[in-house]
């Protein structure tokens, strides 16, 4: 395991628990941002970096018994999390690294990301990543349930220019990954950057 998965797991695993009842009021605006995407019935979606699977009702909901949803992540207690809350039954969960995806190229109409980009190691290779399972025109969202100003608050922290969800660095970030950012919203109330899979 390299030092990357290890920081993330050691982040992720003793919060793991706890982490719905830490944000008990996070469900509308992951409801939201999943009507955002646009998905129709039979779409196949995939929530990378699925944490404990809070998106996967919302996804199930908007790609009907039809469609696809596959949940992955790096961390085996979040997955465990999400089994524990039922969200396996919204979505196949996958045990991976969202830096080497064990699926088909195209496989995706759309990808769903929550708190995603800021954990990547290597962003721009990890992005092309999920631009691989994606058919060409398909969609991303990145998204996280408050925005930037207000997440750094909540850490005691100030944002800094070399923030990549900031639109001038996450804009080329996504353009030279396969993708081009078609909607860009920074609120208190939430951060979401839709992006397209160009050819």
């Amino acid at each position: 395991m390299s030092d990357d998965h290890t920081h993330v797991q050691e982040f992720f695993s003793p919060r793991a628990a706890a982490w719905d009842s830490r944000f008990p009021d996070d469900g509308p605006a992951y409801a939201a941002c999943v009507a955002e995407l646009g998905l129709r019935a039979g779409d196949r979606v995939l929530d990378a970096g699925c944490g404990t699977g809070r998106a996967l009702t919302p996804l199930r909901a908007a790609v009907g018994d039809s469609g696809e949803v596959v949940g992955v992540d790096l961390t085996p207690a979040m997955l465990q999390a999400a089994v524990r809350a039922g969200r396996d039954r919204d979505g196949r969960l996958v045990l991976a690294d969202v830096a080497a995806l064990p699926l088909g190229s195209a496989a995706f109409d759309a990808v769903f990301a929550a708190g995603l980009v800021s954990h990547l190691p290597r962003p721009a290779e990890n992005l092309r990543e999920l631009a691989r399972v994606v058919r060409t025109g398909g969609t991303l969202a990145l998204f996280h349930p408050i925005g930037r100003a207000a997440l750094a608050a909540r850490q005691g922290r100030r944002i800094t220019p070399d923030d990549l969800r900031a639109e001038p660095n996450l804009r080329p970030l996504l353009a030279g990954s396969g993708w081009r950012l078609t909607s860009y919203v920074d609120e208190d109330t939430r951060f979401l950057a839709l992006a397209v899979r160009e050819v």
